[in-house]
């Protein structure tokens, strides 16, 4: 699910429309808040792209993004059904 490349993390996330891309979204960022780790991300209709890389580190992956990617895979499989 998660791709690491060019010192960040990527995961694409598909969803049945905006709506549930959406409501993800928020999910993630209230996981991403609590953290206080942010994603790079983007959503286009029902598809959503994260990169994620530790700013405080210089921008490499770190321990923090790995934790981040996990939750939000947990997220996405909750929405799912997998």
């Amino acid at each position: 699910m998660w791709i690491e490349k060019d010192n960040h993390l990527f995961g694409n996330f598909e969803f049945a429309d905006f709506t549930e891309a959406f409501a993800f979204m928020t999910q993630v960022a209230l996981v991403a808040e609590k953290m206080n780790h942010h994603p790079d991300w983007t959503n286009v209709y029902n598809k959503v792209q994260i990169k994620l890389s530790t700013h405080d580190a210089g921008n490499v992956v770190t321990h923090k993004d790995w934790e981040l990617a996990k939750l939000v895979e947990n997220i996405y499989l909750k929405w799912t059904g997998h």
